[in-house]
């Protein structure tokens, strides 16, 4: 069994020409583990195979960069996938996707992603100045007391529940929050 030769290199100067040690791995992988806890080195060192190609540690990192149309993408797939469970707000999207509400915002203006922007609207079959409006029906539900079947009963025909008058306000089309 042949043993792998490995060259030993400063990881701040990846300089494969001038390695500090040659020799096979486990004995040079014992070497620089020595050498750095006793201070002999007292800088990181690199395992390389001898005609590697050596990145310093800034060319790697930046070759690990997202490119910013591929986040782009993720985004936006991300924000499709929200809508396909029901999220149909900037809002709602922003937090389930933990994606920032302005990112978001300009994501779906920029490629006219379509959304529900339509609210349910509770009036007070009494007092029109007294109007409550929410864009899910689950918060309504909690407003005015009322379950959720009774609400979206009375919306189909602008009933009334608990003493105000249901309805769903459809949203304007390309329009956002």
């Amino acid at each position: 069994m042949t043993e792998t030769q490995v060259l030993v290199i400063n990881a701040d100067l990846t300089d494969i020409n001038h390695p500090l040690a040659i020799g096979p791995e486990p004995e040079m992988f014992k070497l620089a583990q020595h050498n750095y806890k006793s201070g002999v080195w007292p800088f990181p060192v690199r395992l390389v195979r001898p005609g590697a190609k050596v990145q310093s540690d800034a060319a790697y990192l930046a070759s690990m960069k997202l490119d910013p149309k591929q986040g782009e993408r993720e985004d936006i797939k991300a924000i499709r996938q929200a809508r396909k469970h029901g999220k149909h707000s900037l809002r709602q999207i922003a937090e389930t996707t933990a994606i920032e509400f302005k990112r978001v915002k300009d994501l779906v203006h920029k490629y006219s992603l379509p959304l529900n922007n339509g609210y349910w609207r509770a009036e007070k079959y009494n007092n029109s100045n007294e109007v409550i409006a929410y864009q899910t029906l689950s918060r309504l539900c909690e407003r005015i007391d009322a379950p959720e079947f009774s609400i979206r009963q009375a919306s189909m025909s602008n009933g009334v529940v608990n003493g105000y008058y249901i309805s769903w306000v459809p949203g304007m089309k390309n329009k956002h929050d």
